[in-house]
This record gives structure tokens, sequence and C-alpha cells, in this order.
């Protein structure tokens, strides 16, 4: 898949196209059913399948400030969306350009001139243009004025509830790590380098690697989680504690991950965590004493999880 990031771009390598429209944060199975019609779309007529969105949150741009916190990092969505079989991903950011632009002027600029869109696709909740003016509606009368169709989908539900990307954020502020999989298909991750920690569990008997977080996007709550992790490519199983470790002081929010029946030195080498399940909430313990015994539970109780599973 091609990822451009600027119109400039996409002007330059796109033919002609049937488009997705969307911020797609999350990719939530509601957003692959809509990027999964378009990529079928484009096959049957022999053009390119674009799924176009932001860099930025429109929410963050015209607040001026980080008030709706990412899912997913750009990486994260453009494997989400080549997955889903489509030809080329548009992120572009949203500029004071674009937010100022009347609906018209964004399906003339971006759909007609950038992107040479012969169909386009979006959710019934779709809005673009100035303070959101444009809808699905009026993105219809203008694909006729400008020669392309628009397919709009109707709202995706499970279990009687709409699927959407706060659905998504709720759960995981929850540490309902399992919504978060039935809602997206697939697990929360956390990737990275693994950093030096203080080696408190080390001292415990229990070490970890430790990985920071990026408080721009959106988090798992604080407690102990069952999950897996990757290294070189290999799956281990693996407990992990996000939080501020509030019994042996104040420090940021990070992840620990303690494999199990693993030795060596992770320091600076990439790494992958899936979240599989919640064990429990984080919480303070009187001493190290009674925090050594609890992680013992903790190792024991995931570790029993995990040879219960198929994974």
């Amino acid at each position: 898949m091609i990822l451009y990031t600027s119109l400039i771009e996409a002007k330059e390598g796109i033919e002609a196209c049937a488009v997705a429209l969307g911020n797609f944060d999350g990719v939530h199975k509601g957003h692959q059913a809509l990027i999964s019609n378009c990529v079928k779309t484009a096959k049957e007529q022999g053009i390119s399948s674009v799924v176009f969105t932001f860099l930025n949150h429109p929410l963050n741009e015209i607040a001026g400030k980080c008030v709706v916190k990412s899912i997913m990092t750009l990486k994260e969505k453009a494997m989400a969306v080549e997955a889903l079989g489509a030809d080329i991903m548009v992120a572009v950011p949203f500029n004071e350009e674009i937010r100022k632009s009347s609906p018209e002027k964004f399906v003339k600029d971006v759909l007609f001139d950038a992107l040479k869109a012969k169909c386009a696709f979006c959710g019934f909740n779709y809005n673009f243009g100035y303070k959101g003016q444009g809808d699905p509606d009026r993105l219809r009368e203008l694909g006729v004025k400008y020669g392309f169709t628009v397919i709009v989908m109707d709202e995706f539900d499970m279990d009687g509830l709409a699927v959407s990307s706060t659905r998504i954020r709720e759960a995981l502020s929850a540490g309902n790590v399992e919504d978060f999989e039935t809602l997206s298909g697939r697990r929360y991750c956390i990737s990275g380098k693994v950093i030096p920690g203080e080696h408190f569990g080390r001292k415990m008997g229990f070490p970890t690697v430790n990985l920071a977080l990026n408080h721009d996007m959106a988090l798992p709550a604080n407690g102990v989680y069952i999950t897996l992790i990757y290294v070189h490519n290999l799956k281990y199983k693996s407990v992990t504690n996000v939080g501020n470790k509030p019994s042996v002081g104040v420090f940021a929010k990070n992840a620990e991950t303690h494999i199990f029946d693993f030795s060596g030195d992770l320091y600076g080498e990439d790494i992958r965590v899936e979240f599989v399940k919640m064990l429990r909430p984080e919480m303070k313990f009187d001493s190290v004493e009674h925090l050594s015994a609890q992680i013992d539970k903790d190792c024991v109780a995931a570790r029993e999880y995990h040879e219960r599973s198929a994974d």
C-alpha cells in the first residue's frame, strides 16, 4: 500500500479512485465494513481504492490542544488499512486551510482535483467543510455536480449498540481490553523500544521490560493485565502492570512487562505487547512484602490463564 501525506503527492499519484472518507481512529469494525466496501467497488471498476483521513484529529486542531486522544498511531492505522486491501492511504494535516474550506471547496480541492474520485464512501454521520456544515446529503449533491457517486454506510451495531471510536476509548479507559478486541477485531497493543526502569521488579524477583507511554494516545486504565509480548518475531506469555507504582513512590504512568520463561537483556530492543485481559486494578500496598506477594499471585493467575488459552 502507498501512503501519501500531502494532496500534492496524491494528485500526482492517483488517476481515478473509489475513496473511503473518515477519521478512522481505531479502524473498528464499522470502519472495516466501510473500507472493505470501497475496496470491493474499486476492484469491480478497475480503479484504485483510497482511504482518505487526517494526520491529526480535527477536534484537536480546532481546540488548539489535545481533547481527543488517538487510539492508533499513523503506522498502526496504515497497517490496519493495508490489511483491508486498500491500494492507497492519504493522510494529510487538518490545517487552517482545510478547516475553513466550505463543503464545496473541500469536495473540489480534495475529491475532484486531488483524488479524482469516481465513487465516495462515508458513514451516516460524516461531516466535512467549515464547522462541519457538509453532511452525506450535501456530499450526494456535490457528487452529482463533480461526477462521482456517493454510498452512505448505515450505523454499525453490535449487541444493539453502535460501534464507535468513542465507545472503544471508553472501554480502554475502563481497562476492558476484551471489549476493545470485540469492537475493533484486534487486541489493544503498545509498542516501542525498551527503556531502563527503576529495577523494583528485579529486586523482588520479577524482572520487567519497560515501555514509556505516549499520553496523547488513549491508554488503558491502571492495572495488571494478562498479555502477550513479541520480541524478535517470537511470542512470549507475560503479565503487564500499567500505572504509576504507588506502592514504591510517585512515577509517570508507564508499562512494565514480566515475561515468563525468558532471560536476556532487551534494552533498546523493539517490542510489542498485546493486552488479553485485565486481572485487577492498580492497588497501593502498605509494604514491599505485601506488594511482592500480590505480584506472585498475579503471575500465578496469568500463567494459569495462558495455559488454558489457545494463544
